[in-house]
């Protein structure tokens, strides 16, 4: 698995934004929903949803290191299925309420 990473600035331990896109056999296999209930796990709001190009699209707030737990446990749950991941850091904006599949 190939992972790039991209950041506006470093943020410590403050909130922040990640947007994942993963790339593989990642739709029609149960991907949305596992991140939909591993999120109940980690304090984070956002979304994950499928996109028309055939990758799955994850945006997510929540502390740093809560967010890289996040993404370490989902890739580990489906890492037969990912084959590539990439991340992009920001500011988190505190649009989100709760984590959720989004259509």
């Amino acid at each position: 698995m190939v992972v790039r990473t991209t950041q506006s600035a470093y943020l410590g331990g403050m909130h922040e934004r990640v947007r994942v896109l993963y790339s593989g056999r990642v739709q029609g296999v149960g991907f949305r929903w596992t991140v939909q209930h591993l999120s109940q796990g980690f304090v984070v709001t956002g979304f994950v949803r499928n996109l028309d190009d055939g990758n799955v699209e994850l945006v997510a707030e929540g502390e740093a290191a809560e967010l890289d737990r996040f993404r370490a446990t989902i890739a580990e749950r489906m890492q037969g299925n990912i084959r590539d991941e990439t991340v992009a850091r920001s500011p988190a904006t505190g649009q989100f309420a709760r984590f959720e599949i989004a259509h």
